[in-house]
């Protein structure tokens, strides 16, 4: 969630944005953490085709995007695109649990639990 949103969320509750929970601009970043946000949105998606599950980036193209676009530290550019996957591929888990319980609840609530009534 960008910082625009965040506010305009804000404004529409009623509540007063706190800047703790105020999501980052990417500029508020070192440059070299900005380079690897960039190099990081070019790599493309690994997903599941049977779940539909986030599997992450595809890393075999980055020698070639590093040579296409001039890095000078490919070493240091990994390091933070990989940081970076591990702190997305961790929210999209917790993502992904909450909306399993959300829907686990939900078919409680609508009585879709099925038992086995046993005659004897």
């Amino acid at each position: 969630m960008d910082v625009e949103k965040y506010l305009r969320i804000c404004e529409q509750l009623g509540q007063i944005p706190d800047p703790a929970k105020m999501p980052l601009e990417s500029t508020a970043f070192p440059e070299e953490v900005q380079v690897a946000f960039f190099m990081f949105d070019l790599l493309s998606d690994n997903w599941d085709g049977m779940s539909g599950t986030y599997l992450g980036k595809n890393w075999a193209q980055c020698t070639q995007l590093f040579e296409i676009y001039g890095i000078d530290d490919p070493t240091t550019t990994i390091y933070f695109m990989k940081m970076y996957e591990s702190v997305l591929m961790q929210h999209r888990l917790q993502e992904q649990e909450h909306k399993r319980k959300a829907a686990e609840r939900k078919q409680q609530q609508a009585g879709k639990t099925y038992t086995h009534n046993v005659q004897g």
